[in-house]
């Protein structure tokens, strides 16, 4: 996979690269947090790194290794990820008709359509600004965020033994602190609340790994419903 890092040389230095820049250093500096992490859950280096290079989602990659470490199946994380990356799907859509890329840029563009470039176009009241915000974060990300990836995943593996550490509970840690600062309407309250309760409900009862596949589909269905009423 190409580095998409050089395409940054051509955005001018104006308030929505700033913007997209700023908003790169403090996301990305978070995937040292996840190479670690990944490392503690069971994978290598390298496959820590793949998944920062080629999901590329945050909250999906931390609930994949999330799942790992508790004891899940492949499956089950993959299923788990698969679930909380379907948002940016929607993001993509949105995107595509505010940005209209070319045919060749749709491919990187869609794998750069995160929390975080959408939120930065979608700032922007200006159709140019909005693309240099969205390929700033973008691209500002992916290249931060796997580079700390890196870091982490090298760190985490002169750790040791995980447990010994605390790292083995931190995964679910990590997901919280990406979770918190998005529960800001009540509505957004309610479905964290109704997801944690039949987590716990689903736990003792099932494999590790299906409660937050449980929790995935009642959040998207409370979503759905909430976004039928406010239609």
């Amino acid at each position: 996979m190409i580095s998409p890092a050089p395409l940054t040389a051509g955005l001018p230095w104006t308030p929505a690269v700033r913007m997209g820049l700023s908003i790169a250093v403090a996301v990305g500096l978070y995937g040292i947090s996840f190479g670690a992490l990944a490392v503690a859950a069971g994978l290598s280096v390298g496959q820590a790194v793949a998944l920062s290079a080629l999901m590329f989602t945050g909250g999906s990659q931390f609930a994949f290794i999330g799942v790992l470490s508790g004891g899940g199946s492949l499956a089950a994380a993959t299923t788990a990820a698969s679930l909380l990356g379907v948002r940016n799907a929607v993001y993509g859509v949105q995107v595509n008709t505010l940005l209209r890329p070319r045919r060749t840029l749709r491919p990187l563009q869609a794998h750069l359509t995160i929390d975080e470039s959408t939120a930065t176009a979608l700032a922007q009241a200006d159709t140019a600004e909005q693309r240099r915000g969205f390929w700033a974060a973008g691209l500002g990300v992916w290249t931060l965020w796997n580079l700390f990836t890196l870091l982490g995943a090298l760190a985490g593996e002169r750790l040791g033994d995980p447990a010994a550490w605390g790292l083995d509970g931190a995964a679910v840690a990590a997901f919280l602190g990406l979770l918190w600062p998005r529960l800001a309407t009540r509505d957004a309250h309610a479905i964290a609340i109704a997801a944690a309760f039949v987590t716990l409900v689903a736990v003792p009862f099932v494999p590790a790994g299906i409660p937050i596949i449980v929790a995935a589909v009642v959040s998207g269905a409370m979503a759905l419903a909430q976004h039928r009423r406010d239609a």
